[in-house]
């Protein structure tokens, strides 16, 4: 305590003139609403500054976990609509068309190729998930491709990149359909072959899965018409589709597991050889 009153008894000028000097700082503030609103703003733009920085390093570290979640909502919501009988109405949960809502399964991409012409994704999910070959895939931004093969905790996906895939696929203003394939060229487009030339077609029109598909429900976005070519021997439209996925990019998939693929399936085969 004897220490303190001797600081202050040795420094009294100085202190003195420190507390002179923040009062007539408090009273200039206080008097003057320019000066006052410039210390609240610096304040303001320190202490934000400061805020901004923890919640970014906060957001950084929860990115993992939001984006399962982002993921979990979407495949939801995906679920709700391959379920819906009319757009008009509210989706029912006991659909016996599309997709339920546990027949989705979330997914994340750990290896993707693009280059080649044989291209092939693995996810971590695999048999123990419910998972089985000829399964659609899909993310937000459209169709991904078709399960190949699965093991216990892994599958793979044979691209929409993948010379080998074909997936039928209409023009969504029209409903003509054709056979989605990839020519191994440019991964951002695909090519649509045997569309009739009765089709209407034209550039930045919009093309989706057919209702023809077992392993897509109807509607499910791929891209839009770059190009048209007419085939001279077959006399059919070739069109240039550009993707709405960018394929060297991706991240959370849904694997589709419908329902009526196996019965479908068995009916088409039990046909074939009553043939």
């Amino acid at each position: 305590m004897q220490q303190i009153v001797n600081f202050v008894l040795k420094n009294s000028n100085r202190l003195l003139f420190l507390l002179l000097l923040v009062l007539s700082l408090s009273l200039t503030i206080q008097s003057h609403s320019y000066h006052k609103s410039k210390i609240i703003s610096s304040a303001n733009f320190f202490t934000g500054g400061i805020y901004q920085r923890v919640n970014n390093v906060d957001e950084y570290l929860n990115l993992k976990s939001q984006n399962d979640e982002l993921a979990k909502e979407n495949a939801r919501l995906k679920s709700m609509l391959f379920n819906q009988k009319d757009t008009t109405k509210l989706p029912q949960i006991d659909s016996i068309k599309g997709v339920k809502k546990m027949d989705i399964v979330v997914s994340k991409v750990i290896h993707n190729s693009y280059s080649i012409l044989e291209n092939y994704i693995t996810i971590n999910n695999g048999a123990a998930s419910g998972i089985k070959p000829n399964m659609g895939v899909i993310n937000s931004a459209g169709i991904v491709g078709i399960v190949d093969k699965t093991s216990k905790n892994y599958s793979t996906i044979i691209s929409v990149l993948n010379v080998k895939s074909q997936i039928n696929a209409k023009i969504k203003k029209s409903n003509h359909f054709g056979s989605l394939v990839w020519n191994g060229k440019s991964t951002g487009f695909v090519q649509l072959i045997d569309v009739p030339r009765l089709a209407g077609v034209r550039k930045g029109d919009t093309i989706v899965t057919g209702g023809q598909s077992i392993i897509f429900p109807e509607n499910i976005g791929i891209g839009t018409i770059d190009k048209v070519y007419i085939d001279n021997e077959t006399n059919y439209y070739t069109l240039d589709i550009r993707l709405f996925n960018d394929m060297t990019n991706l991240g959370h998939v849904y694997i589709i597991k419908n329902k009526d693929t196996e019965e479908i399936t068995n009916l088409e085969n039990q046909s074939k050889k009553d043939e």
